[in-house]
């Protein structure tokens, strides 16, 4: 018995008693409620009524493998080598990285529940309530080396955007890797974070695996606990599925890693600074020890972002700085 069994169970709306449960599951009424005692751990809320058992008090929307590969376009479709789904890894892309090490891994999706030791830039960690958020690591193999990959975490930004616009949600890109939403205050919230892994040649092959951290679905008590500002999907798109989501971002990345190496982030300069969250705006550079005021301007085509100082303009490269918008 999982954690995912018992909350398929206990999604359908009705009350389940626990001998019910132990029945179904093939285990004892003890382990159905040291399981269950796992849920409420996991900020799951459960509904207790004596004599009648217990259900999920919200309904909780399952990873399901099937049903992404059958909304996925023949475009999409044909880029897909294998698809895994998980219910808690330690971290999506080193999941990844393990097949690429193991002779697999490109083309490759690994879809996740709830991650241990997700990370964000910089190993930052990235935690999740347990299945309240989408997950996924693609990985994908290149041949022409290191710098044909320049600002491809953009792309990636701009990729779920697309997604998320389909369905009424306006989301800003947060130079270099994070996806914003906009609040009812007007205020800016860390919607989704992408994490862009390279190893290999910078001349040569290359295998990148390419992991998105987006909250879908984010309890109040689970957001209080968070020092920064956050957004959840549903905050504006409350209908939408988890794994329609998932279908129609797949969509997306598998035809951008597919022609990447042809077309560049070139292709995706004008749509991502359309989106560009702080343009024209003061931010706070952080590089290493070092901290300074600057405007933003726009990213160019290798996806570099232009800033102008009291010393002029200049351009700063991803992976060493760290810009904070000002408000």
């Amino acid at each position: 018995m999982t954690i995912g069994d018992l909350i398929r169970l206990l999604s359908d709306g009705e009350f389940h008693s626990g001998e019910q449960l132990g029945e179904r599951l093939g285990v004892s009424r003890t382990a159905v409620w040291k399981q269950l005692k796992k849920l409420e751990a996991m900020d799951i809320p459960l509904e207790a009524v004596k004599g009648q058992g217990y259900r999920l008090s919200m309904p909780l929307e399952l990873l399901d493998g099937s049903r992404i590969v059958a909304g996925l376009s023949r475009k999409g479709r044909q880029h897909l080598a294998r698809l895994f789904v998980e219910e808690t890894l330690p971290s999506s892309n080193e999941f990844i990285r393990q097949r690429f090490a193991q002779g697999a891994g490109h083309g490759e999706v690994c879809l996740v529940e709830q991650q241990s030791a997700g990370r964000g830039r910089r190993g930052r960690v990235w935690t999740t309530p347990w299945g309240r958020a989408l997950m996924l690591s693609v990985g994908w193999r290149f041949e022409t080396g290191v710098v044909a990959l320049e600002g491809l975490s953009l792309a990636v930004g701009v990729a779920l955007s697309r997604v998320l616009e389909r369905h009424g949600v306006s989301s800003r890109l947060k130079w270099p890797n994070d996806v914003l939403l906009e609040d009812a205050d007007g205020q800016l919230g860390k919607l989704a974070g992408i994490l862009v892994e390279i190893s290999g040649d910078a001349a040569g092959p290359c295998e990148v695996v390419a992991g998105m951290g987006i909250n879908f679905d984010l309890p109040a008590s689970f957001r209080e606990k968070i020092e920064q500002r956050v957004a959840a999907v549903h905050d504006q798109a409350s209908s939408l599925s988890r794994n329609q989501l998932a279908a129609e971002l797949l969509d997306e990345l598998m035809p951008l890693l597919a022609g990447y190496e042809v077309s560049g982030f070139a292709a995706w300069q004008k749509e991502w600074n359309a989106r560009h969250a702080f343009q024209g705006c003061q931010v706070e550079v952080q590089r290493g020890q070092q901290r300074f005021m600057a405007t933003a301007e726009s990213v160019d085509a290798s996806g570099n972002l232009w800033v102008c100082h009291e010393r002029g303009r200049e351009r700063l490269g991803g992976g060493e700085i760290s810009v904070r918008g000002r408000t």
